[in-house]
């Protein structure tokens, strides 16, 4: 993969490679659970429910179950708690809220009244939601006898020190960029002051206990803008298809900063660094649905739904800076600022995520209500970086397939009905995307809600609970130590829908 290079100064172009890691493709490669309030009340099991603007996410043909033309627009509140546990540091907790159009939409009905033709129904319409939203700010901190300078040896053993020092970092491969930053950081030392000297020396002392704290600062958000077609046969087969374009924006600032209290001696060695982060990753995809409804008997009905894989073109930027604090016994403080000013800027790539198949049942008891079950499968083992045949993304492709497996996902939706009133209540599961179930957990979530019809205006009112715990690494080499976060998510939704 290629790269153009800005400095702050002035653009330049150049050729270097970046390392793109499993979890940067797991996080497109998922989806919350968004859209109309009345979907998140019941946990998004409409899959043979349909007659729901976010029914058509999870199986296109529930747009043929509506009778009248509808709009309809969701706003959402979002509250996000990060608790963090690193090593045998304390706990710390991080809060985000924020607001979002959630969903909007609209579809169209045309009926057919002809009563010799049994297709008697064809609807079009068109939807919008966020899909994920990413704003997150997670802090850990703790004590840790691994170093992150392990970090910038594991990158820069094997690579000549020639390289390091000769080549100007904008024509660097990343590998190289970062022994650069640990060795201009005086992180490392070259074992032998010989430009064609590969192994390299760590100026942090051994045997201590590290005091390191990590901030990471998220925002950005997927979205998907989906066309739908369906019709129906006599009102008991339903059958229809997406076409979704996707949009990813998103951003994460991340500090790493570590304190070595290790008694000082007659060589300079490290006391203190701090390590920054910075990358935006933007683009779009494209991926389709196809599904079917059957109307059993009029109470019960039978969901069948498939959403391909989606082809995403992403392009990556990345910023990076080191600082660091050295000193010798009786030594003056010494300070490097290793900062390029330097914004990498990748050519695009092809991100494959997996596709989806979705089973669903549902009884509705005439006008007073319903119960609702989806079961969906996902194999993330598929997620690819594209051109497979790149060397650059052969080992994290294969790292994929070692570390993701296909997983499943339970949701189970219920509405009661009382005059004008309806109640609401849901409940989903979703196995951990990895195969040892802990660098990403399992999900639990509960949702209710409410909603009133008056007339030809709906207003529904939802909330829902969401509990995932995770186990990530903080960097992909050296110092892979991880906290483990539970992550708690607090949502509220509010829609308005029109009937035509």
């Amino acid at each position: 993969m290629k790269k153009i290079v800005f400095l702050i100064i002035s653009g330049l172009t150049f050729s270097v490679s970046y390392s793109q890691e499993v979890s940067d493709a797991v996080r497109f490669a998922q989806d919350n659970l968004t859209g109309t309030a009345r979907f998140r009340a019941m946990s998004g099991a409409f899959g043979a429910v349909g007659g729901d603007l976010s029914s058509l996410s999870v199986n296109p043909a529930g747009s043929a179950i509506f009778n009248n033309n509808q709009f309809g627009l969701t706003l959402s509140n979002q509250n996000l708690a990060n608790n963090s546990v690193y090593l045998n540091g304390n706990p710390t907790q991080n809060k985000d809220n924020s607001f979002i159009l959630n969903q909007a939409g609209g579809i169209f009905v045309f009926n057919d009244r002809n009563p010799n033709n049994g297709w008697n129904k064809v609807v079009i319409g068109a939807t919008y939601e966020n899909t994920n939203n990413f704003d997150s700010n997670t802090f850990s901190v703790g004590s840790n006898p691994n170093s992150v300078a392990n970090y910038f040896l594991a990158y820069a053993n094997g690579i000549p020190l020639g390289d390091i020092k000769n080549i100007p970092y904008r024509d660097q491969f990343y590998d190289e960029q970062q022994a650069y930053l640990g060795y201009n950081g005086f992180i490392i030392n070259p074992a032998i002051d010989n430009n064609s000297n590969t192994q390299y020396n760590s100026n942090v002392p051994t045997g201590g206990n590290y005091y390191q704290e990590n901030e990471i600062y998220a925002r950005g958000y997927n979205s998907k803008l989906s066309f739908n077609i369906a019709t129906s046969y006599k009102d008991r087969i339903f059958l229809g298809a997406n076409l979704n374009v996707h949009i990813t924006d998103y951003r994460r600032s991340s500090s790493f900063y570590e304190y070595n209290n290790n008694d000082l001696t007659s060589q300079e060695t490290i006391s203190d660094l701090r390590f920054n982060n910075e990358l935006y990753t933007y683009g779009n995809g494209f991926s389709f649905q196809l599904g079917a409804i059957a109307k059993v008997t009029e109470a019960f009905r039978l969901g069948l739904a498939y959403e391909s894989n989606t082809w995403y073109e992403l392009y990556d930027e990345v910023s990076q800076s080191v600082y660091t604090t050295r000193q010798a016994a009786n030594g003056p403080e010494l300070f490097a600022d290793v900062n390029p000013n330097i914004i990498n800027v990748y050519e695009p790539y092809t991100l494959q995520t997996p596709g989806k198949f979705t089973f669903s049942g549902a009884y509705v008891f005439g006008k007073s209500g319903l119960i609702s079950i989806d079961y969906s499968i996902k194999d993330y083992g598929n997620t690819k970086y594209k051109p497979t045949s790149d060397a650059g993304f052969r080992g994290v492709n294969n790292d994929m397939s070692n570390q993701l497996t296909s997983n499943g996902e339970l949701r189970v939706g219920a509405e009661y009905k009382i005059n004008r009133l309806s109640l609401r209540g849901g409940y989903r599961f979703e196995g951990s995307p990895y195969k040892n179930g802990t660098t990403i957990g399992d999900l639990n979530s509960y949702s209710g809600g409410l909603g009133y019809n008056f007339g030809g205006t709906k207003v529904d009112l939802a909330y829902s609970y969401l509990e995932r715990k995770s186990n990530q690494a903080l960097f992909d080499r050296g110092l892979t130590d991880a906290p483990n976060i539970t992550s708690k998510l607090n949502n509220v939704s509010l829609t308005l829908l029109f009937e035509l």
